[in-house]
């Protein structure tokens, strides 16, 4: 299974700085998110990784991923290179799984941190939880569950 990290590096290799489409790290926490949220919907509740993500003042965060990228503050991250390949030649992500991520990031990557962060204090999995405690998997499910035949 991946990790939240290689959804990180695979989103950030599709920034482009100085444009909408640039990821801060504010940004990328959310893309992640909305990465696992969408792809629990669409594959049975199957999580895209098992990291949890934290409820956190200014949304769902990985903390492994913030603490990797605090030091960039509100800056955009360097586009990275991905490789779907593991050192042990193996697939990190299905083709399924690139096509969720390809989607995710067609869907709200034009958006900049500060705007996904207001729209992940409209819902249900952010709201409903406590801050800085783990947002369950299950209520991520549910709540991208009943988007799926409004997104994407």
């Amino acid at each position: 299974m991946a990790k939240a990290k290689d959804v990180a590096n695979y989103l950030l290799s599709l920034s482009t700085p100085n444009t909408p489409r640039a990821i801060t790290p504010l940004k990328l926490q959310k893309l992640v998110y909305y990465s696992q949220g969408w792809h629990m919907a669409l594959n049975n509740g199957e999580p895209l990784f098992d990291d949890d993500i934290l409820a956190w003042e200014h949304g769902p965060v990985v903390s492994e991923l913030y603490f990797d990228y605090k030091h960039y503050g509100y800056l955009t991250i360097n586009p990275q290179p991905f490789s779907n390949i593991t050192t042990k030649n193996k697939k990190i992500f299905s083709n399924k799984q690139l096509e969720i991520l390809k989607a995710v990031w067609d869907s709200y990557g034009e958006y900049d941190g500060k705007y996904l962060e207001e729209l992940t204090h409209q819902e249900e999995p952010w709201l409903t939880t406590n801050r800085n405690e783990i947002i369950k998997k299950q209520k991520i499910k549910s709540y991208f569950n009943r988007l799926t035949t409004k997104k994407l």
